[in-house]
């Protein structure tokens, strides 16, 4: 668990104050939950990132509110990929003895049997939805598939046994499976379709001419 000091703001700053704020390294954010009241503070945005790299998406995080440690998870952080900054933080007290539900990502290490073969890993779903007490949930989930051939699948079910937890997902949801390659197909003879289109003209100027000439018997 992580230590993050926090500053008091306005709730209903100007968007002025709010963006001098942000010039100086601070990240608004607000702060509710489990035995406290909606309070708007700010935080280091250095020291965020340093503590999320610390605990993980998921981890709990020791808030100073004003002198008072507040236990909290991070539901939400909003992030503009043009300025590079992260604009504002939603953190929630929790109790940690009550269980959360959370989604945690899969990580997939190794290089499969069937890889090696020429097959392809493919990955159908990148995280799944994990219930437990803040201290059981997991930053990610391991799976290794450095045994799987072409054709096999790891599903959700292999990977219910790996903690103190449980996965939301039912349990026939495919995690990571490799397939076989795939067969290029072979590409259309231009010249061949060509030859062809040819063909058709000369069959409809050849039926044309038929049509005069019985036309001219008939007269």
């Amino acid at each position: 668990m992580a230590n993050l000091a926090t500053t008091n703001r306005e709730g209903k700053a100007k968007r002025s104050e709010v963006t001098e704020l942000r010039t100086t390294g601070k990240i608004p954010a607000i702060l509710y939950g489990y035995q406290v009241e909606n309070t708007p503070v700010a935080v280091d945005e250095n020291e965020f990132i340093k503590v999320i790299r610390e605990v993980g998406r998921n981890g709990v995080i020791d808030l100073d509110v004003n002198g008072k440690s507040v236990k909290v998870m991070v539901t939400e952080y909003q992030f503009d990929s043009i300025k590079n900054q992260i604009t504002h933080i939603d953190f929630v007290a929790i109790n940690m003895k009550s269980e959360v539900t959370v989604d945690v990502a899969i990580e997939v290490v190794g290089e499969a049997a069937g890889v090696k073969e020429g097959g392809v890993i493919e990955h159908p779903i990148f995280e799944v939805s994990v219930t437990a007490t803040p201290d059981n949930i997991p930053e990610f989930l391991e799976v290794n598939v450095e045994d799987m051939e072409i054709g096999d699948t790891l599903y959700v079910s292999d990977l219910r046994s790996k903690g103190n937890f449980t996965i939301e997902n039912e349990d026939d949801e495919a995690v990571v499976t490799v397939v076989p390659p795939q067969q290029e197909e072979p590409e259309e003879d231009e010249e061949g379709e060509e030859v062809e289109g040819e063909e058709s003209e000369e069959a409809a100027e050849d039926a044309e001419d038929s049509s005069e000439e019985e036309k001219k018997d008939e007269e």
